[in-house]
């Protein structure tokens, strides 16, 4: 075990811990490739034309949160909301592991931190920043952490058969979304961040701590880049939510 001046950094390489997820939860009868939607509305309205069939419902304080099988060009995909935050998207992904899922990919939205990014512009993170705490739970202290090759690869290969426009490059995963002050932005800009979002670098560690395939799509949403927040209302835009969710699905199932 890695000794420091500072808890967070103080990590134990031992594969096993107390509370096991193998432990607790059984394989089940559940397609090997996941995607997790962090977009409710996508969920919802896949579940409303009938399109879903659950599986599984994973729980926490935060509620149930059911896992979904879906039907994509005669294949079946996992489909779960991750939760929001490292710790749970982490804690979630854990269990879909242990239920049986392999292989990975996440569609969410990010923050922009070059207000080039239009609303919608599709980013697919290279690696992550690793400004969180789950992270260095599952791999030792370094700045940053990065998916998997094989779903990167995946995921352009996709976008670049649909002919979809996107920007591949860095992401900054923080715990403190009340927290992204100027100093922090210009010094995370300067270092060749293009997003910032709250999952990305404990979805990258706790993949590889656990040997599965993980990789992640982002879309451009609120500007933190000028002197002054802009939503940009980017939560509303529910044509690119649904659009990059099945992007995502192709992917996953192309791994």
């Amino acid at each position: 075990m890695i000794t420091a001046d500072y808890p967070i950094l103080e990590h134990d390489p031992s594969p096993e811990a107390l509370i096991e997820p193998s432990r607790l939860l059984s394989p089940i009868d559940i397609p090997l490739h996941c995607v997790l939607c962090f977009f409710q509305d996508v969920i919802a309205g896949l579940g409303e034309r009938g399109l879903l069939r659950q599986v599984y419902t994973l729980g926490s304080e935060w509620g149930p949160n059911p896992v979904y099988a879906l039907g994509v060009d005669g294949r079946e995909v996992t489909l779960a909301h991750p939760g929001v935050g490292a710790p749970l998207a982490g804690g979630f992904l854990e269990e879909l592991i242990a239920l049986g899922c392999r292989r990975f990919i996440a569609c969410g939205g990010a923050g922009v931190l070059n207000r080039d990014l239009v609303v919608g512009h599709v980013i697919v993170p290279t690696s992550a920043v690793r400004d969180e705490g789950t992270s260095y739970h599952y791999l030792p202290p370094s700045r940053e952490v990065s998916p998997s090759p094989a779903a990167v690869a995946a995921i352009e290969a996709t976008l670049a058969r649909q002919g979809v426009a996107y920007v591949a490059g860095k992401t900054w995963t923080t715990d403190g979304f009340y927290r992204e002050t100027a100093a922090r932005i210009a010094r995370r800009r300067a270092e060749g961040c293009l997003t910032v979002e709250m999952e990305a670098a404990a979805f990258f560690a706790v993949a590889q701590f656990r040997g599965v395939t993980f990789g992640q799509l982002l879309y451009g949403g609120d500007d933190v880049s000028g002197d002054a927040w802009d939503s940009r209302h980017w939560q509303s835009r529910v044509s690119v939510r649904e659009r990059l969710f099945w992007l995502a699905a192709e992917a996953c199932l192309s791994i």
